[in-house]
């Protein structure tokens, strides 16, 4: 057919591996083509289909390579250049690991055996040698395509630290009904859709190239997944009908001061900053919200430890009777009371309008080679790598929550802080969430990368934690995305005015709904975590232990037969 044909003139596996890794990386936030992460991943596993385990794995590997820079390309803004350059090389080399290992495992229990010799670029036998299976292996085969790809999410989240930025069901975030199964599966459950739909479509598209001619067998191949994301939009319809919004609200002044990552480590520039920064703040509280928010790293000093600062705060809060939370490193300072053996935090505080620090939220997620380094000990090379040199942060220990009144009094509103990328975390983010908590207050700094597409993808990790969790996401951000999610992941207040613009500096304000003395029913996500995940992760486990026991295997049985064959000679 004449899709193998081109194939065989122009295209090759590697270059439809490096497609398919390309299609995969578009569909992350803000491209707008969300629907090619329902094709990417089938496609990358399609241009390995017949091939030796090895090259199998090498194919995934450039796939996922590629789609990790093209994804990941907004960390070359930061503007530190080595750093960023290898943060970014060095970062997608390391995750496209995943895919090639996705790749090996889905090959290694395909259900036909039988040895395929392939040509380096796919034809038409491959595609006969694919559907010599009846389609109950090849369902089969499909599910635990998208088994292992979970698996492999799960476990990408939590190594070394964990990075879950490139899930896959991140592109689905404004496919609202969709998203819903997320209270039960948490965003692994999306993933799940996704991968098992691309995996049946291009099983499909193998038993019609094999079989020419008006049949429609090919159709049964996708039954199954297409019945999967029925039954998932049908759940997402029912929980959008039953969801019932608190009539009380809490209205919030957001500020988002667009402040560049260059000033903010130009310590000349601090008090132009937070001149800025009051401005900004007192067009804000003309609104007379009830809690006025800055975003991380808003205050150019310590605010505990600079009583210029904290006096200026204390003035604006009191002459507009509003309590504050506000983003600002904090130190506590070591037996000497020096800086050489002080620890310093990435904080949130929540300050009320007499000046008193009635809260204090420390980040407990920390960037690795942004807020820390690993290893420096060892290695103290990387200090030359990140802006941060030898210095770095400590993590705080616990969730908190804050308790603010509202301006009438009426009302008491909880929150719980978080900080920077903590909310990209779906398995410990369920830890800040009570049943009295009103919303999840997200301060960060994305100012590192510009106005890229990193803001974006931010915001859709928060889409899923409000969903898995059913409270409302707030994020204030220095230079965007400032909005509120709601518990069923809509967006609210996303852009400036009548704009289609989210960076620069302003204020926005946000009525957001608090529960007003009632108690927070809590999902089958929040209540018992990844079930879903851990049990795909448990299957691609095993998975993986009998194939590399029977590679190992193969190997000692190949060695045996060589020696035998030496021994008869």
């Amino acid at each position: 057919m004449r899709l193998f044909s081109f194939a065989n003139t122009i295209l090759n596996r590697w270059c439809l591996a490096a497609i398919g890794g390309i299609l995969l990386g578009l569909a992350f936030p803000k491209s707008n083509w969300a629907g090619f992460a329902w094709i990417g991943p089938g496609i990358i596993l399609f241009s390995a289909a017949g091939r030796p385990g090895g090259e199998a794995f090498r194919l995934g590997y450039v796939a996922g390579v590629i789609q990790s820079l093209f994804t990941l390309r907004w960390l070359l803004h930061i503007p530190f250049p080595a750093g960023a350059v290898a943060g970014w090389l060095a970062l997608s080399a390391y995750l496209g690991l995943y895919t090639g290992l996705w790749v090996w495992m889905a090959w290694r229990f395909f259900p036909n055996k039988t040895p395929h010799q392939s040509a380096p670029s796919l034809n038409r036998d491959t595609a006969t040698w694919f559907a010599r299976t009846t389609l109950t292996q090849r369902a089969g085969w499909a599910l635990v395509a998208a088994i292992f790809w979970v698996g492999n999410e799960m476990i990408t989240a939590r190594l070394l630290s964990g990075f879950p930025w490139l899930g896959v069901g991140i592109t689905q975030s404004e496919l609202v009904p969709i998203i819903q199964i997320s209270n039960i599966t948490g965003i692994y459950g999306v993933s799940f859709l996704v991968v098992w739909f691309s995996v049946s479509a291009i099983s499909a598209t193998m038993v019609l190239v094999s079989q020419p001619g008006p049949q429609r067998t090919w159709i049964l191949d996708l039954v199954l997944p297409m019945g999967g994301i029925l039954l998932a939009m049908l759940y997402g319809f029912q929980q959008m009908g039953s969801y019932r919004t608190p009539t009380a609200t809490a209205k919030l002044g957001l500020v988002q001061p667009s402040i560049p990552q260059t000033l903010i480590w130009d310590t000349t520039e601090n008090k132009s900053r937070f001149q800025k920064l009051i401005e900004l703040s007192e067009l804000a509280l003309a609104t007379k919200p009830d809690l006025l928010i800055w975003p991380e790293a808003a205050v150019p000093t310590l605010l505990r430890h600079d009583p210029d600062t904290a006096n200026a705060l204390r003035d604006l809060l009191g002459r507009h009777k509003t309590w504050a939370v506000v983003g600002s490193d904090d130190a506590d300072v070591g037996p000497s009371n020096t800086s050489k053996d002080a620890c310093y935090y990435n904080s949130s505080f929540a300050i009320s309008p007499s000046g008193i620090i009635e809260g204090i939220y420390r980040k407990r997620r920390l960037v690795i080679f942004g807020e820390y380094v690993p290893l420096l000990h060892w290695f103290p090379f990387l200090q030359h790598l990140t802006p941060i040199g030898e210095n770095g942060l400590s993590a705080g220990d616990k969730p908190v929550s804050f308790y603010v009144p509202s301006r009438d009094g009426k009302h008491r509103i909880t929150l719980s802080p978080l900080i920077c990328f903590e909310d990209a975390f779906p398995h410990s983010v369920g830890e800040y969430v009570q049943a009295d908590t009103d919303f999840l207050l997200n301060l960060t700094n994305d100012g590192w990368f510009g106005e890229s597409n990193a803001q974006w993808q931010h915001a859709a990790h928060a889409v899923f934690r409000a969903v898995e969790n059913r409270v409302p996401v707030v994020s204030c951000a220095n230079n965007g995305l400032t909005c509120w999610i709601d518990p069923l992941g809509r967006m609210h207040e996303v852009y400036w005015g009548q704009s289609v613009n989210i960076y620069g500096a302003g204020f926005k304000t946000a009525q957001v709904p608090i529960l007003n003395g009632e108690k927070r029913v809590m999902t089958f996500y929040h209540e018992y975590g990844d079930v879903f995940g851990w049990s795909c992760t448990s299957l691609w486990a095993a998975a993986l232990l009998l194939a590399l026991w029977q590679s190992w295997r193969t190997r000692q049985q190949g060695k045996s037969a060589d020696s035998s064959l030496v021994f008869e000679r």
